[in-house]
């Protein structure tokens, strides 16, 4: 009977278990005593969207609802990208030439340019087929935003002699084609560090259906266009 009595229960001469020492000395101390110090605050930023995104939300949409009436804002034109073609014909004879127009357009962009090359040999201009020959690039959404703003605000107006961009090029269905001369204009480029000047087409491509409605969109973005002028003819005296 005294032995079910003491089944559960240590025997008396039985040494009490030791604690268990944390591992790794000073590192085994300090692994305890973790919880207690102060967590460090995460900083969280917050999403900046470009400013000509505000815009066009903000103002632009309800200025073309009134400027043309439309029944429905869905049918508010509205800019859908922006493609911009660079053409190196010097690349035939130098193919380095095409390394560094890659690189300035990817600053200029801040995306990485496809390299266009040759679908048919014109032996005139000494051309091979398949041969690379120039870069593009086409831009959306925030990345789309953010160019055309460095472009309106930064970029254009240190073209030379400036007066502004031609309203005449309208291919007829909304899109808009704009050449620039230099990629020195743009302020991410360092002249210094410039081995070869060269141009490039920026096409704005919109869902507007008439010219009428792309230039408008554009000229609410800020697009410099031309003041058209208007020719009065001199009001002659009646003798």
């Amino acid at each position: 009977m005294a032995k079910e009595k003491t089944k559960g229960q240590p025997p008396e001469n039985a040494t009490a278990p030791k604690e268990k020492k944390p591992k790794g000395g000073a590192q085994g101390k300090n692994k305890g005593t973790r919880n207690d110090q102060p967590k460090t605050e995460r900083v969280i930023e917050e999403k900046v969207f470009p400013r000509l995104s505000e815009l066009y939300k903000k103002e632009i949409v309800s200025s073309l609802v009134k400027r043309f009436a439309y029944k429905n804002p869905m049918q508010v034109p509205r800019l859908e990208k922006i493609s911009i073609n660079c053409g190196v014909g010097a690349a035939t004879q130098d193919p380095k030439i095409l390394e560094t127009v890659v690189r300035d357009m990817a600053i200029i962009t801040g995306q990485k340019p496809a390299v266009t090359r040759s679908k048919k040999a014109i032996s005139n201009f000494k051309l091979r087929e398949n041969l690379a020959i120039g870069c593009k690039i086409t831009l959306r959404k925030e990345k789309m935003f953010e160019f055309m703003d460095r472009l309106i605000s930064l970029a254009i107006p240190r073209v030379r002699d400036f007066r502004g961009v031609s309203d005449k090029s309208f291919d007829g269905r909304g899109n808009y084609t704009l050449g620039l001369k230099e990629q020195i204009i743009f302020p991410e480029i360092d002249v210094d560090k410039v081995e070869r000047i060269f141009g490039m087409d920026i096409t704005f491509v919109t869902t507007a259906r008439t010219d009428e409605e792309a230039y408008e969109l554009l000229k609410s973005f800020g697009m410099p266009f031309r003041r058209k002028e208007t020719a009065e003819a001199p009001m002659e005296k009646a003798a």
